[in-house]
């Protein structure tokens, strides 16, 4: 049977491997385990995840689309489940653990309800489809990791209640100060605060109610910020100068894991152990869930309850994107010292740079998620042919500038198109 097509009652425990007993320790998502000792503890982690697989039978997206995103919606459930780690550690914590048949927390319920499969759910499939419709992508046509993270970036900016500041870090470059400002944007570029609107309160969806659960200290001053970072970590596969760093990423406190995959299908990895990666898989179909008449949500099925799939690494597809969770200015601050102070062993790389400011050869930039990539090279050439930029590029006014070219190829995932095979 087809992995993309399975179902939900067609899977068993025994069909899936149990957890190695190794004393290698087990990372997942910036915690430490002990496989001989804490075997329910790492199980316990994982299935606290959220879970979020193919579904049917759900109302037509767009209203005369597809009811179901079998065969397609994999690396889109991927980028769900990422953001809805990210919310999880917004607004119940990293160690919160989901228990079956527990009353659930109403933090916990409206963070489901943000991902039902219908149309007025911040996170729907059906929001995330008709956002990429408005990018160029139909329905049912392959995103790559990078235009799920742009995607999800433009869909936060609805969400009133989590407050999210989404970067998605282009060019393997994170650049400290964009992020200062996007997070605390009432501060000038210089750092001195701007004054506010006249009685200006930050609202949870409109209601001043909400401000009082959304007006901690900490997010008055800063946006909690999700981090994604599309990479290009080979070419057909994983250049292994990345793997010690790819595992490192997952030691981090701020790890939200990674969304990637292998041809044919994509994956949320989480963790490794060993040489073994850690991942929820999207592919299962499961029926549309409705919530009940008092507002809980059937929640048994977003959760993986059973052991969680393993690969090797260097099965991984190069073409991923690397995501993390700062609630605060201080966790941003330790990540960027934690990343400064990463060990790079003899023959490993970095995966990305940090700097402190734009650098000048990147300062060039194009709003090119409204763009074709021909529209965005011809804007370029406007915007890039000033004095700043002459020195750099020998010719901006004549044929494209060979390194801008070079961006735009990786921004519309033009490599990446092999993850999975569309059955429609």
């Amino acid at each position: 049977m087809d992995a993309a097509t399975l179902t939900y009652d067609t899977l068993g425990f025994g069909e899936f491997e149990d957890f190695p007993e190794t004393s290698e320790p087990v990372w997942i998502l910036g915690k430490e385990f002990n496989a001989l000792t804490e075997k329910d503890d790492i199980l316990s982690d994982v299935t606290s995840r959220l879970w979020f697989t193919y579904r049917k039978n759900f109302s037509p997206i767009g209203g005369t689309g597809p009811t179901s995103d079998t065969g397609w919606g994999c690396m889109l459930r991927c980028g769900q489940m990422i953001l809805g780690e990210a919310l999880v550690c917004r607004h119940l914590g990293r160690d919160w653990r989901w228990v079956r048949g527990q009353p659930q927390r109403g933090q916990y319920i409206s963070i489901l309800n943000a991902f039902l499969d219908k149309k007025d759910s911040y996170y729907s499939l059906h929001q995330i489809a008709q956002m990429g419709v408005g990018e160029g992508k139909s329905i049912g046509q392959w995103y790559g990791p990078n235009t799920v993270a742009q995607v999800l970036k433009k869909l936060t900016v609805f969400d009133s209640w989590s407050r999210l500041a989404v970067h998605v870090a282009m060019d393997n470059t994170v650049v400290m100060e964009e992020i200062k400002r996007l997070c605390m944007p009432w501060l000038d570029y210089g750092g001195a605060a701007c004054a506010e609107p006249p009685g200006w309160i930050p609202k949870h969806n409109g209601c001043l109610e909400g401000a009082c659960a959304l007006a901690e200290e900490e997010t008055a001053l800063w946006k909690p910020l999700v981090l994604l970072i599309p990479l290009r970590l080979g070419l057909s596969e994983i250049n292994k100068a990345y793997i010690e760093t790819l595992k490192q990423c997952f030691q981090l406190p701020q790890s939200l894991g990674v969304i990637g995959g292998k041809p044919n299908s994509a994956h949320y990895f989480i963790g490794y152990v060993g040489e073994e990666l850690i991942y929820l898989d999207p592919h299962t179909t499961q029926p549309a869930v409705e919530p009940c008449e008092d507002s809980q949500v059937p929640d048994d099925t977003y959760h993986c309850q059973h052991p969680p799939c393993r690969m090797h690494i260097c099965e991984i597809d190069p073409s991923v994107a690397v995501g993390f969770f700062c609630r605060t200015e201080d966790d941003f601050d330790d990540w960027c010292m934690r990343i400064r102070k990463l060990p790079h062993t003899r023959g490993s790389l970095p995966m990305f740079e940090l700097v402190d400011c734009q650098p000048s050869h990147l300062a060039c930039s194009v709003d090119v998620l409204n763009l074709t990539p021909d529209e965005a090279g011809i804007q370029s050439e406007v915007r890039c042919g000033q004095a700043p930029f002459k020195g750099n590029f020998p010719d901006v006014r004549g044929d494209r500038v060979h390194d801008f070219s070079d961006r735009l190829e990786r921004f519309f995932d033009s490599e990446d198109e092999e993850f999975e095979i569309l059955s429609l």
